[in-house]
């Protein structure tokens, strides 16, 4: 399998903005992907905001597994964060996420009322890693497209602030990520939620990976969406059979008629992003190694 290193130069850029900029925020709203919630984490997030409120919002809930949004925001409440699990895109999500941050900044407020300050609102700073979706978060709530968005990671620039009411203010920021996967199993996880671009993966590798995954851990959903025979895989060589069956079924041909693998590979990835394989996780919190923990 393809080794996973990249950390494009804007981002250290970033990392040094948000450096000084934390210092501005009362609390940060840390985005993860709910599919990926550590591999999706950041652990300088972590480093740079000790003291600090924390709200970690579980996006694209809607993608994931169910049973394990609820055993996630499980298991960050029990290391002091306030978490939602959520789809950004639907707008009836803001007053939840406006209650959640009252809720984390109720100790701010009171610190201070003693000191005889009142009405400043709180300053919230909205982080995470490329591609969670940070600015359809920031535009749904905000009622507006206060941040630019788009589908490749990264195409946030510079940072912003956004004036929800005048009880809570957000900064925005771009995406930041770590320079190099210590464990090669998050680099996939993010290759395969589209966190790194797949222009510089293998995506046919990324698609036997999950095919691997999904045998082991949802049996079924390939066979019902592919109208698959039931199979069993455990090597690389046997997910590339499945893809080329895939392909016969869904007509990825090259012109000679034979089974076009990457374009089936293309096809499934996007079809397991977008959720038409089904509500799929790809991490569990008892699997974690707890390295990106609060602390």
């Amino acid at each position: 399998m393809q080794q996973f290193q990249w950390y494009p130069g804007h981002m250290t850029k970033a990392k040094r903005a948000m450096q000084d900029d934390i210092k501005l925020v009362d609390m940060v709203i840390e985005l993860v992907d709910a599919r990926v919630p550590q591999a999706s984490r950041n652990p300088d997030i972590d480093k740079l905001s000790q003291g600090k409120a924390r709200v970690i919002i579980l996006n694209k809930a809607d993608l994931a597994d169910e049973r394990q949004n609820q055993a996630w925001k499980a298991y960050f409440e029990k290391q002091g964060c306030h978490v939602l699990a959520l789809d950004a895109r639907v707008r009836g999500s803001v007053k939840r996420v406006l209650d959640l941050i009252g809720e984390a900044g109720k100790a701010k407020l009171e610190r201070d009322r003693k000191r005889g300050i009142r009405n400043r609102p709180i300053r919230a700073m909205v982080a995470g890693i490329p591609n969670v979706g940070k600015s359809t978060f920031i535009n749904s709530i905000a009622g507006k497209a206060a941040a630019k968005t788009g589908n490749k990671p990264g195409v946030t620039r510079g940072n912003q602030w956004i004036k929800l009411n005048k009880s809570v203010e957000l900064l925005d920021t771009p995406g930041i990520l770590w320079p190099k996967f210590e464990d090669q199993t998050v680099g996939l996880h993010l290759a395969l939620i589209g966190s790194i671009r797949d222009d510089i993966m293998n995506t046919t590798e990324l698609a036997c990976a999950l095919i691997l995954f999904l045998n082991d851990n949802y049996k079924g959903l390939l066979e019902q969406r592919y109208a698959l025979d039931a199979f069993e895989v455990s090597t690389v060589v046997e997910a590339a059979a499945v893809m080329e069956k895939i392909a016969v079924y869904r007509h990825c041909l090259s012109k000679g008629g034979t089974a076009d693998i990457d374009k089936a590979a293309a096809l499934v990835l996007d079809d397991f992003r977008s959720g038409r394989l089904g509500r799929i996780s790809l991490e569990k919190p008892e699997c974690s190694a707890d390295t990106h923990g609060v602390e």
